[in-house]
């Protein structure tokens, strides 16, 4: 059984974030205001999320669940967009972060529903979210990850590529480094995450079922699901957006075009 937390224990971590925050101020590190916006939005977003939550599990209805999918995979797909330096122009700004991360998280997502976990009915709320969430909010940092180190690359080999192509390689060949690079890039945190697991870190969801009263050897099994998904999907997404982010920095005619990136 969970241990219920009051008012006065969330204050307590409240108060850590606000020293913090004063730190911060106090070395001028520009990031005080940052940490307490981020600690704001933390707070309401979860608490928002929470009562949603509560209506949802009381109603099971696959079409709030389709919503929902819809509203994670927006906001992910935006805050692929807002972590880059160089993000591209226009709508392929946001849509190769949403596409990459709707046919890698949700496919993933389905078959660990479908296949694996099985619940009655597949559509259930408190696997579907938790599942889904856990998804896109990995794959999401892989993502920009990838996308922002391309971008980078992109510019600082300029000269490089734009030489490939005049040697006659074609578009594919002139970036394939890059491409590479940025793709390993992109799947460093969820090695990392992968290879820590256990010795250095015990993962979100092994702990969450252990404070919740759940034998370990089963929050161990669930953990290692979660851990190959999220490897899956965060590796495919990330091949996915790197792939679609390196054609398109190229025209119909093999010209690079930094143009189509901000910044």
């Amino acid at each position: 059984m969970t241990i219920p937390l009051s008012a006065l224990d969330l204050a307590i971590a409240s108060a850590l974030v606000l020293a913090l925050a004063a730190t911060a101020f106090r070395m001028r590190l520009g990031l005080g205001g940052r940490i307490l916006v981020a600690a704001l939005r933390t707070t309401i977003q979860l608490t928002l999320v929470g009562l949603v939550l509560k209506a949802l599990f009381a109603t099971v209805n696959p079409m709030w669940m389709a919503l929902i999918a819809a509203v994670m995979l927006s906001t992910a797909a935006y805050e692929v967009r807002a972590r880059q330096r160089r993000p591209f122009r226009g709508a392929w700004s946001i849509g190769i972060g949403g596409v990459s991360m709707f046919i890698s998280s949700f496919a993933v997502t389905l078959i660990a529903l479908f296949a694996v976990v099985r619940p009655d009915p597949w559509y259930a709320p408190r696997y579907v979210i938790p599942l889904l969430g856990m998804m896109t909010g990995n794959t999401m940092t892989g993502i920009a990850l990838g996308l922002n180190h391309l971008a980078e690359n992109a510019v600082k080999s300029r000269g490089t590529i734009e030489a490939r192509l005049t040697l006659g390689a074609t578009a594919a060949d002139a970036i394939a480094d890059e491409r590479r690079d940025a793709v390993r890039t992109g799947l460093i945190p969820m090695l990392a995450s992968m290879a820590a697991a256990g010795l250095v870190s015990l993962p979100g969801m092994m702990t969450g079922q252990i404070l919740a009263g759940n034998q370990p050897g089963e929050a161990v099994r669930y953990q290692i699901l979660i851990m190959f998904m999220i490897a899956a999907g965060t590796g495919f997404g990330v091949i996915a957006a790197v792939s679609m982010g390196a054609r398109h920095l190229f025209d119909d005619r093999a010209r690079l075009r930094l143009d189509r990136l901000k910044g």
